[in-house]
């Protein structure tokens, strides 16, 4: 990590270190003033997101109806599966609750950071103590990603755009294990929406992603 000078700030990224138990115990002991942005999405959408890139490396592995079960004839969800384990946010978000205050602490719609980037980007620079540079004519969107593609207004270069590893067509899943998964993460969801003081909507979105 640099060392950071006056008048900086240092950003660091690891989508693992809201789901690892001893993150939040070691960033405190190296610097308790620390910032922390998570984003999130439904779990649901996460979850088969999660899936989508693991059969692009292993397309050999079981089916996500198959993964998502330890018994599908009593719909008893397996929440050791890391798929599943990682979108039970209010879990995780106790862990760092424990170190940090809430107020430290900026959780980002990764449904909004799509339809709206600006919007959610302003709100981060607005956490982060920083004028709202990046706005509205930073961003383009791609159609064929389906996602906004980050661009430089004074420069003529192409949009940079996520890479091939990203936005991968999800596998269709069936309705029913999809509702399943919606009833299994409603309670966790509520109480995350009651931890962060956010309702990010997530129930509203019945239909399949």
């Amino acid at each position: 990590m640099p060392k950071t000078l006056e008048g900086q700030l240092t950003m660091e990224k690891t989508p693992s270190y809201f789901v690892t138990n001893e993150a939040p115990k070691r960033i405190h002991s190296m610097a308790k003033d620390t910032k922390l942005i998570v984003v999130v999405r439904d779990p649901v959408t996460r979850a088969i997101s999660d899936y989508t890139q693991t059969l692009s490396k292993k397309p050999e592995i079981s089916t996500f109806e198959v993964l998502a079960f330890k018994n599908r004839t009593l719909g008893l969800i397996d929440a050791s599966w890391s798929a599943i384990r990682i979108g039970i946010y209010a879990l995780h978000l106790e862990s760092w609750l424990q170190f940090f205050p809430l107020s430290q602490i900026h959780f980002v719609s990764g449904e909004r950071l799509i339809t709206d980037p600006a919007g959610e980007m302003a709100k981060v620079q607005d956490f982060l103590g920083l004028r709202r540079v990046v706005t509205e004519k930073y961003f383009h969107f791609n159609k064929t990603k389906g996602f906004p593609c980050l661009k430089k207004p004074e420069d003529s270069s192409a949009p940079r755009c996520l890479g091939k590893s990203k936005g991968r067509t999800h596998p269709k899943i069936d309705r029913d294990v999809i509702q399943r998964l919606r009833k299994f993460y409603k309670p966790f969801n509520i109480m995350f929406y009651q931890m962060t003081g956010q309702d990010f909507q997530w129930e509203q979105e019945e239909g399949d992603k």
